[in-house]
């Protein structure tokens, strides 16, 4: 009785100790790399891309922001001392020294069609409207400017956990086919399996939580600069009017 029962504890302790030493899998980044199959290679290789390419937005937007957060903080200033004197030309000019500046590109815009129709005949009310449309189209196309890439950079936080999902089901699937072809359940036949679908699903997260973040931070910075250019060009106008008010209409 006893030589059986050592002999069956005997084959246990061996079928344990190779279950064991199936499960000694490698969870280094060129391990994972090697145990993934072609379709999670893919998804990862997208997901980088994505994650480039949203890098490269976060990059250009927060250069474009802070040029012209810095150039408009000069340029207000100055253009105001230039228009209190009447310098219109002036004013003109400083606006032309800081071209990177929201404020200077819709001011600059207002301030020449004002000069266009300063000598001519129209009437006072024909000007301030034509410099009215002047500045509501700079500021469209300044707004644009402003916005530039940021729709890609919300399809990238968006679309980015749904890429590393279909990772994650490319991953649950080659587990199970890792199970089928070896005829075994235990860590190693699905140890690319489950590979594939942590480092899918934590690539998609990283890629995407990022761009979302900075999606938001440049959409508010967008929000203040348009009430600044709204600011400015309601400003303008009201220069405008005083301005054509002391000046006498020629018919």
């Amino acid at each position: 009785m006893l030589a059986p029962n050592v002999l069956h504890l005997t084959h246990s302790l061996s079928a344990m100790a190779a279950f064991f030493q199936d499960q000694q899998v490698a969870w280094d980044p060129i391990s994972m790399w090697k145990s993934m199959n072609w379709a999670a290679r893919g998804v990862v290789i997208i997901l980088f891309i994505m994650s480039g390419w949203s890098i490269g937005v976060m990059i250009d937007r927060w250069m474009a922001f802070s040029a012209a957060r810095k150039q408009s903080r000069a340029f207000a200033p100055a253009v105001a001392g230039a228009l209190r004197e009447g310098k219109i030309d002036e004013a003109i000019k400083v606006a032309e020294r800081n071209k990177k500046s929201h404020l200077a590109k819709v001011v600059t815009a207002g301030l020449q069609e004002f000069r266009a129709h300063g000598e001519s005949t129209e009437l006072p009310g024909e000007t301030i409207e034509a410099s009215k449309r002047a500045l509501e189209r700079a500021e469209a196309i300044v707004h644009a400017e402003l916005k530039r890439g940021l729709g890609g950079l919300a399809t990238i936080g968006s679309t980015a956990p749904f890429v590393g999902l279909f990772g994650t089901v490319m991953g649950i699937l080659h587990a199970f086919q890792g199970i089928s072809e070896q005829k075994a359940t235990g860590l190693g036949a699905v140890a690319g399996g489950i590979a594939e679908a942590l480092v899918t699903t934590a690539v998609g997260l990283f890629v995407a939580i990022p761009a979302v973040m900075m999606f938001n931070y440049f959409t508010n910075r967008v929000e203040a600069f348009d009430v600044e250019m709204d600011n400015s060009s309601s400003e303008l106008i009201d220069y405008f009017l005083k301005r054509r008010a002391r000046t006498p209409v020629v018919r």
